[in-house]
């Protein structure tokens, strides 16, 4: 069956507090990611996510003179502090609860106090798809039937 370890990603893009939304920003979008955790040395501080950079910064609509521009705002200043994690070892299923439960989209995983991986909600979209299509290839070929009469 699944695991944590075996679904999240770990090949992780990381941020200190002092880098910018801009640098942010563009890490999600050459990445196509929407989380960021923040790392202060090796330690786990925050995490940046899309939603924080659009909330933090401006719309293109305001008048260009006074707009708040994603280089002249820090991570430290946007980035939600309070991150929810997951062990490596706890149950893919009781993460999967969390994350729907919290309507949050992605959980940095631990291993004792050291950032290892990531597990975010299409992680689990991945694997609801693998498991139908597990499901698809065991039921039965409705042509199967063709041959059989029924009085």
């Amino acid at each position: 069956m699944f695991s944590i370890e075996a679904i999240m990603s770990t090949n992780l893009i990381t941020v200190p507090p002092s880098a910018t939304l801009a640098e942010a920003r563009t890490l999600m979008h050459e990445n196509r990611i929407h989380h960021i955790p923040v790392l202060d040395d090796e330690r786990l501080v925050g995490l940046i996510t899309l939603t924080n950079v659009l909330a933090a910064t401006d719309s293109f609509l305001r008048d260009p003179k006074n707009r708040i521009h994603a280089n002249e705002i820090v991570i430290e200043d946007a980035m939600v502090t309070d991150v929810a994690t997951v062990d490596i070892d706890a149950s893919l299923r009781q993460a999967a609860l969390f994350l729907e439960k919290h309507k949050i989209g992605c959980l940095p995983v631990m291993d004792d106090k050291k950032l290892v991986g990531i597990i975010t909600d299409t992680d689990f979209v991945a694997v609801a798809i693998n498991l139908l299509e597990q499901l698809e290839e065991t039921e039965p070929d409705l042509d199967d039937f063709d041959d059989i009469d029924v009085a």
